[in-house]
């Protein structure tokens, strides 16, 4: 009797079957895996601006006020970046010949702004508003780390859906009160589990609201 199959024919078929059941789970799982990846949310990434500012002199070293470069933090969405005239306001006095500033003094010559790459970019399809969160109480360094050590500005947050919702469904751990919002050295109490349920109750009146769509898809 003539044989129609190979010899190893059926191996071949259980594990075209089992391939089928198996590469969608691993597709799925590869594509969960890169978009949480540095690759897509770009955390720990270091981008090249037009001047290598240093938040680590500025803020850690000279202790200039987050509010001094972001002036519209605490009435706007945007947290702003500062004009070439702020910086001049300093650099017309001192470090005026450096090869570094070349950028910023070519800058206030000819009236073009410098060019500065966001590190913190978010989706256009969602909302974020800094003056909500740092009327609430939400430090600086809750979502941005430790900038006064940073010698180059990076994102050390991953800024995800689900990242944003975990603070969003518990704001309270991430509260503090808001004379220290723009304290970059700030730390947690001893009691800050029973002060941040305080603070929760006091700045966060509908707190069952943080987690609807239209908060921050609009």
């Amino acid at each position: 009797m003539a044989q129609i199959f190979r010899p190893g024919a059926d191996t071949l078929a259980r594990v075209v079957l089992a391939g089928i059941a198996v590469v969608p789970v691993l597709a799925v799982g590869m594509a969960t895996t890169l978009w949480r990846s540095p690759y897509v949310t770009a955390q720990d990434v270091t981008r090249e601006q037009p001047v290598p500012f240093s938040h680590e002199h500025h803020v850690g070293g000279l202790g200039i006020d987050c509010r001094y470069c972001h002036t519209s933090v605490e009435k706007a969405a945007f947290a702003g970046i500062p004009p070439t005239e702020t910086c001049m306001s300093c650099h017309s006095q001192i470090w005026t010949n450096a090869p570094m500033l070349a950028p910023v003094r070519t800058s206030l010559a000819e009236g073009r702004p410098l060019v500065w790459r966001r590190v913190h970019a978010l989706p256009d399809y969602v909302y974020f508003n800094h003056s909500v969160h740092v009327a609430k109480g939400v430090g600086c360094s809750t979502c941005h780390g430790a900038v006064q050590t940073m010698n180059l500005m990076r994102q050390v947050a991953p800024l995800t859906m689900g990242w944003c919702l975990d603070c969003h469904r518990n704001p309270g751990p991430n509260l503090r009160p808001r004379e220290a919002v723009f304290d970059m050295t700030w730390t947690p109490p001893a009691d800050q589990a029973e002060q941040s349920a305080r603070l929760a109750a006091y700045h966060v009146k509908s707190p069952a609201r943080l987690s609807e769509c239209s908060i921050c898809h609009r």
